[in-house]
């Protein structure tokens, strides 16, 4: 079976569809404007969670006007097609969330409810909260930081200087071999019967081909040729750029490093399809790039139960 041109379904985290309106971020004039118009639209974030409404279909984010919004830290996330600008305010969900018929949830139960807008705003405002979390004193001299343009930056009033959001980019790879079978893994944290593909941060000076292919030997003992790329989607947990390759196996025999893999094996697409009816084999959820990687291999969506 040749290998498909492009990722099967949708990278759910990779979705947007609004502008995200970077020339105003720091445009102060604009943004009073904006934070006093009615049809603004706000949302909560606070520990990378939010307020959504659920429906049958599906779910959204509970939006309300700047004036019943809390105070906090706020974060322009875009404008849209008509002129509606969004903000995410980081601050505590109100409780008891029920008492609104919403629930509070995080990203990856979010993301797989949301349309294409709201599951681009909740990844946007999840990704900026995680940042400031983990940049409150400036790395320079100490000193406390302040956040400006619009939540995308912060300033050392100390030393003057600025930083700004930062990604981690980290290659995710489907290894597959001339036999067709794929080769999945699974870390020591991880409970029996759940794996995914390989992944790992890329080092300073390393290109994302070269990245591919140290990666999968260090971990497994596996040589590989001729990465692909396939797709990206960012990875807020707390800061990652996943960008997905298949990759094609020179060696076959497994040498796990037991650091970092606590088994590794090789399936045919009947196996794997015969161990996730059996429930011997969880695959990664939805959300992630690694089961999109995953079906576009097998060539067609894969349920999780009850085939």
């Amino acid at each position: 079976m040749e290998i498909p041109e492009g990722l099967l379904g949708p990278l759910l985290l990779a979705r947007s569809a609004i502008d995200r309106s970077a020339a105003l971020r720091g445009d102060e004039e604009w943004l009073r404007r904006a934070w006093e118009a009615e049809k603004t639209r706000v949302f909560l974030i606070h520990d990378g969670r939010t307020l959504v409404r659920r429906f049958t279909d599906g779910a959204a984010l509970v939006l309300t006007s700047p004036a019943e919004a809390p105070e906090g830290t706020r974060y322009l996330l875009g404008v849209d097609e008509d002129g509606v600008p969004y903000f995410a305010v980081n601050a505590p969900l109100p409780e008891p969330f029920q008492s609104a018929g919403d629930d509070a949830v995080g990203l990856r139960e979010a993301a797989v409810l949301l349309d294409d807008r709201d599951a681009g705003l909740l990844v946007y405002a999840v990704a900026l909260e995680a940042w400031h979390a983990s940049h409150e004193y400036c790395p320079r001299c100490g000193g406390r930081t302040d956040v400006t343009a619009s939540g995308h930056m912060r300033v050392c009033p100390r030393d003057g200087s600025q930083h700004f959001p930062r990604v981690d980019p980290a290659v995710i790879m489907l290894v597959h071999d001339d036999e067709g079978r794929i080769l999945l893994a699974r870390g020591p944290e991880w409970p029996r019967g759940r794996m995914s593909v390989l992944a790992g941060f890329v080092e300073p000076g390393e290109s994302l081909e070269h990245a591919v292919v140290r990666e999968v030997l260090e971990e497994v003992g596996v040589a590989v040729t001729a990465p692909r790329y396939l797709g990206s989607q960012p990875w807020p947990f707390p800061r990652s750029l996943m960008l997905g390759f298949f990759a094609r196996a020179v060696t076959t025999d497994l040498r796990p490093d037991l650091e970092e893999i606590a088994e590794a094996r090789w399936l045919s697409r009947e196996e794997l399809e015969a161990q996730v009816r059996s429930g011997d084999l969880v695959l990664p959820g939805q959300v992630s790039i690694a089961r999109r990687l995953i079906e576009t291999w097998y060539g067609a969506p894969i349920p999780d139960t009850g085939w």
